[in-house]
Parts: structure tokens; sequence; C-alpha cells
């Protein structure tokens, strides 16, 4: 049966490091929204100085532009068997935008549809975020005080030099903090409703919360 997953959860609890590893895991591809508005934005498209000008305010990009970008994404070849969505949906908008994408790309076909919660204490965020660092070549993440480089600066997987995202600053975080709390908290009670929700504790190192994620995602 086709697998699909999405994570919940409020900036830097965890989503995008988890995500990855599960998706190595079960051998299907991990969609990161960020991800792939940051290509749109390299590449100096419409759609991406759009998406640029909401991210830097901390703000959500329209459920249009986002749509779009994600059900291209989903309609790919190595999506057929599942997939680990990351960073959608982020408002109740989003998320009914994706039933409907979801419907027309699965068709009649049996789908095990779960969304799971990370829940975590915002001081602890604030902290990952403002010491959160990415290699400026290969786009690994870091963290100065929870996940740092064996050499200070520099990625351990190629070498690349590490920077931070300008809108890893604490003004930019606590505007994160309350567009997440108004638009995408709510989102947590949606699939709740529909019976779909898995809640984890994303507080803890790396491997204990992959442990705890391992088991909701498989039960």
């Amino acid at each position: 049966m086709k697998k699909e997953l999405i994570f919940l959860g409020p900036p830097a609890c965890g989503k995008g490091t988890q995500t990855d590893k599960l998706a190595k895991y079960f051998g299907f591809p991990h969609v990161d929204t960020g991800s792939l508005l940051r290509a749109e934005i390299k590449a100096e498209t419409e759609n991406g100085k759009i998406a640029k000008s909401f991210i830097d305010k901390g703000l959500l990009v329209p459920v249009e532009l986002v749509g779009a970008v994600i059900k291209n994404r989903l309609s790919q070849p190595d999506c057929a068997d599942g997939f680990i969505l990351d960073g959608y949906p982020r408002s109740l908008e989003q998320a009914k935008l994706l039933d409907t994408i979801q419907s027309e790309l699965d068709g009649e076909n049996p789908v095990d549809f779960r969304a799971v919660y990370f829940d975590i204490d915002e001081s602890v965020l604030l902290s990952r975020i403002v010491n959160r660092r990415s290699c400026g070549k290969c786009g690994e993440i870091y963290n100065l005080k929870y996940k740092p480089t064996k050499v200070e600066g520099i990625c351990d997987k190629c070498g690349g030099e590490l920077v931070q995202r300008k809108d890893d600053n604490e003004e930019v975080a606590k505007a994160r903090f309350d567009t997440y709390y108004n638009e995408t908290a709510p989102l947590v009670e949606y699939y709740r409703d529909k019976k779909v929700l898995r809640t984890i504790n994303a507080d803890g190192s790396i491997e204990e919360v992959w442990e705890r994620l391992k088991q909701v995602v498989e039960d």
C-alpha cells in the first residue's frame, strides 16, 4: 500500500532532519517544500521572486503558488509508492488543497496516510533557530549548539562553507512562530478529527526523536 506522510510542527522542531532519515529508511523521496521554493528563488523565476518576498518577512507563501509546486513534485514517478512531505501544508486552506491534490493523483487506490506532529517547547526552538547554519554548497544543516561541525564553519560532508539564512534570527523567528500559531497550529485538530494524527515528543537528541518517530509510523 502506498504510504503518504506529512510532518507538522513549529519552525526548527526537527521535521527536516527526521524526514531525511525516514525517507532513506523507507526509500521514499523527501519532498521538502522549503527546498522546492528555494530552488525557484535561486532560479529567479517569477514564482521564486514572489515566494522570497513572503519568506524574508517570515510569512506564508501564497497557497496557489505552493500548491502548484507541490502537485508537480508529487506527480513524479519516484513518488508512486509513497512520499514524505515536509513543510506542507501550513494552513487549513493548504490542507484542503492537499486533500484535492491527493485525490487527483491517487484516485481510488488505497493509501496509508498519516500526519505526524512534532510537539516541543518554543524556547528550545528559538535557541535552535538562532544557532542554525547550513552548507552553502550541499545544503546540509548544522547547529552551533546541538549539531556542530568537526571543523568550525566547514561542512563535514563536502567541505563547503557554512552560512546563516537571513531569516534565522530572533526577530524573524518570533514572526514565524506567530504565523505558525495563527495559521498552522489548527492543522493538528484538523488531522486529529480525520483520525490520521500521530504525536511525538520532539525534544531530545536526533536519535531519541528518530526512535519515537519510527514507532508511530510503523504501528
